[in-house]
């Protein structure tokens, strides 16, 4: 973006912001709402000013003060480095007629709003809202949830036991991942449920949002937890029982209510309980009466959770489903299941992983040799391909570099089979 553009625009959003009181902290476009974010006040606190400062944190930019002087309505002020608008007027005019005005009103809803009003670079607010991350996506927020918690009782042993991830941090999206239509349904689902949630809350249809991820491993049940809290813009808590196992049992049921209650005290949210399996075993099957009492916990914290109620979507993951207490089963609302790639799903997966490199690949071939490869052992001959192809200084990746990965990796799991079994 040029630097002019930039600085207009922030001038522009908060000029207007301060102005209207009708602007709400989700109508200040992302990376500005960030930057001036308040953790005590949980908003961005009015009247907000724009120094050289703001500017090069912002957008990356430095050395603005000797280009001020081309913008005749604005001012800077040595004492404080503060930068304002003279004529309100003349810098949206000159604004209007710069490239790339229009890609980043459509990004901004405040001044989405006031073009749309004037008819100008076809601005829709609506569009804007869409196209803009809500507060909750960016760690500013959570890092000012989190401070409210910190300080209360227990709440070092709490946050110890998760991985808090904010959805503008996750890289992998759900383009990067090849679904089965059930699974992209069950997204579909949950956005629709998000959307609509103070409507079913007001039906009394509140369990909904319980989904259990089924599947073997490197089937890529966590790649699509993670994806969904980017897709839905929704922080991601993320546990593994196998983490929150005291050898004290007695720990582990507190250790499961800690978790549960975090989730709500970060709502809206996502939490992700991996290794589902490791404490919601088959009650039955286990004559510990300390173990017993943490499924039993367990069951009562997923009975007291809800995405209508609570804000919470819980997402539960297992490799060993025939392992699960058959009550578990009946506390979600979705099963999802994760199979290993087909033929089309192999071949997909690689297209995607090649997406980046250079090189004449025939992913047919590669998806007809790794029948029953998990798209994880896929990632794993891919990278074992490049590296073979960096050790020659080729950047530039062959089909043959992948057969040869895809052959060492069948001799590994070879290797290991007959370890399992001697």
């Amino acid at each position: 973006m040029d630097v002019m553009v930039a600085l207009v625009e922030l001038l522009l959003t908060t000029e207007l912001y301060n102005k209207d009181l009708n602007f709400t902290v989700d109508d200040m476009p992302h990376h500005i709402r960030a930057h001036y974010w308040s953790a005590v006040d949980k908003t961005v606190p009015r009247p907000v000013y724009v120094t050289e400062s703001d500017v090069k944190q912002i957008y990356g930019v430095d050395g603005i003060r000797e280009s001020l002087a081309t913008l005749p309505f604005v001012e800077f002020e040595e004492f404080g480095s503060l930068i304002t608008l003279t004529v309100f007027d003349l810098a949206w005019r000159w604004f209007v007629k710069q490239p790339g005005a229009r890609e980043v009103v459509g990004k901004n809803p405040v001044l989405s709003s006031y073009f749309e009003k004037k008819g100008l670079l076809n601005a829709s607010y609506e569009a804007a809202k869409k196209a803009d991350l809500p507060k909750e996506a960016s760690r500013a927020w959570i890092d000012s949830l989190l401070a409210d918690v910190t300080g209360e009782k227990d709440s070092d042993d709490m946050l110890k036991l998760v991985y808090i991830s904010a959805p503008d941090e996750i890289e992998q999206s759900l383009n990067d991942l090849v679904l089965t239509e059930d699974q992209l349904e069950e997204i579909s689902k949950i956005g629709r449920a998000i959307e609509y949630r103070e409507y079913l809350k007001r039906i009394g249809l509140t369990d909904i949002g319980k989904l259990l991820f089924v599947g073997p491993p490197g089937t890529g049940k966590t790649s699509m937890a993670r994806a969904i809290s980017r897709e839905l813009h929704l922080p991601l808590i993320e546990v593994r029982l196998s983490m929150i196992t005291d050898q004290y049992l007695g720990e582990t049921a507190k250790n499961i209510d800690r978790t549960f209650y975090l989730s709500k005290r970060l709502s809206p949210c996502i939490l992700f309980i991996d290794e589902f399996d490791f404490v919601a075993k088959n009650r039955s099957s286990d004559e510990n009466a300390a173990l017993k009492r943490a499924v039993n916990t367990l069951l009562k914290a997923i009975d007291n959770i809800s995405l209508v109620r609570d804000g919470v979507l819980l997402i539960a993951a297992t490799n060993h489903p025939q392992l699960l207490d058959h009550a578990v089963w009946r506390r979600f609302d979705e099963i999802v299941e994760f199979k290993l790639p087909d033929l089309d799903m192999r071949r997909e997966i690689f297209e995607i992983l090649l997406r980046k490199i250079e090189g004449e690949i025939d992913t047919e071939e590669l998806a007809e040799l790794t029948e029953d490869y998990s798209g994880s052992d896929l990632r794993v001959v891919l990278r074992d391909a490049v590296l073979s192809a960096l050790l020659k200084e080729r950047t530039v990746l062959t089909q043959d570099d992948i057969l040869k990965a895809i052959h060492s990796f069948d001799n590994r799991m070879n290797l290991k089979t007959r370890e399992a079994v001697t």
